[in-house]
């Protein structure tokens, strides 16, 4: 909101402000990006910013809303040591163009990041999904765009969003997204390093200011705020929390106690769903787990496709 209470008040000189705010740039804003040498730029659809990095196996990891390859900066790493790890940005986030409106709900998503993968002529034998990443994960093997033999679910958003949570979000996002100024308007209001801090305090999770830095600047970029409000205006996880109890791959559900945005306690609702879930709740870490303790997680996950025939056993 404006000082005034609303966008339509702002005076022109404002108006010309917001519409100088420009969209991310990699040879511009890309120059200290985590794990850059790992980056390319692949037309499938749309044009997608990729990072691919180690060798074995291939995994896949996708970020939540709002974020980027940047929040995997250190587990992809890791990963690495073991995989051929690919990430991207999803449509709109990051460095990657934007799907239309229609475009940007789940299986709209789904299936343009299944377009990538066959181009890149890979399919994940582990697939790793944070947040909103996670139900993305999830219909991509319903559908059988890819065929992982572990799924892990980073704090994912997969239970609690069909009911009166939806009804009550989808609306405003809908609105939020359909309005050109707004996301410009947040986009400037980013520029203030305390709001965007306070919304990491609410994820529960204790950032480094490196990892924070990156939040500031694309929550800066109106095309990665227009997009993180069109995928939240489209999100029904009603048709997938229907088609899960078919799901025969083994999801390994992984919570933060702390989590601000995704209770600890949804894991076990999507538990109920799944045929073969295990759920790992981690004591004093929140939504951003992954960021906060990387080497945890990935020990986890390690130890999962180890367990799965992923990978052999890792010596101590």
């Amino acid at each position: 909101m404006t000082p005034s209470g609303s966008v339509a008040a702002a005076s022109p000189s404002a108006r010309r402000s917001l519409a100088t705010l420009a969209r991310l740039r990699f040879d511009r804003d890309g120059q200290d990006w985590p794990n850059r040498a790992a980056s390319r730029f692949v037309r499938a659809d749309i044009l997608w910013h990729v990072q691919v990095m180690g060798t074995g196996p291939a995994a896949l990891l996708i970020h939540g809303t709002g974020a980027s390859t940047h929040s995997y900066a250190a587990l992809a790493p890791l990963l690495a040591r073991h995989f051929t790890v690919v990430l991207c940005d999803l449509p709109g986030h990051g460095f990657s163009e934007p799907l239309p409106p229609g475009r940007t709900n789940l299986p709209g998503m789904a299936a343009t990041l299944a377009a990538l993968l066959r181009a890149l002529e890979v399919d994940p034998v582990l697939a790793v999904g944070h947040s909103a990443g996670a139900a993305i994960a999830l219909r991509l093997c319903l559908d059988g765009a890819i065929h992982p033999g572990l799924v892990v679910s980073l704090n994912g958003a997969l239970a609690g969003f069909g009911g009166p949570l939806a009804r009550a979000v989808s609306p405003v996002a809908r609105f939020l997204a359909l309005n050109p100024l707004l996301p410009r308007f947040f986009a400037r209001r980013a520029r203030d390093p305390a709001v965007v801090d306070r919304l990491l305090e609410r994820t529960g999770s204790r950032l480094d200011p490196a990892a924070a830095s990156f939040y500031r600047r694309l929550a800066a970029d109106p095309d990665q705020v227009a997009a993180a409000f069109g995928m939240m205006a489209g999100w029904d996880l009603e048709p997938l929390l229907r088609d899960l109890p078919r799901l025969k791959v083994p999801v390994l559900l992984i919570a933060g106690a702390c989590d601000g945005m995704v209770p600890a306690r949804q894991a076990g609702e999507t538990a109920r769903r799944l045929a073969r879930p295990e759920i790992v709740e981690l004591a004093g870490l929140g939504h951003l787990a992954h960021e906060e303790a990387p080497g945890r997680i990935a020990a986890l996950i390690e130890a999962a496709a180890t367990r799965h025939g992923l990978m052999p056993e890792v010596s101590p």
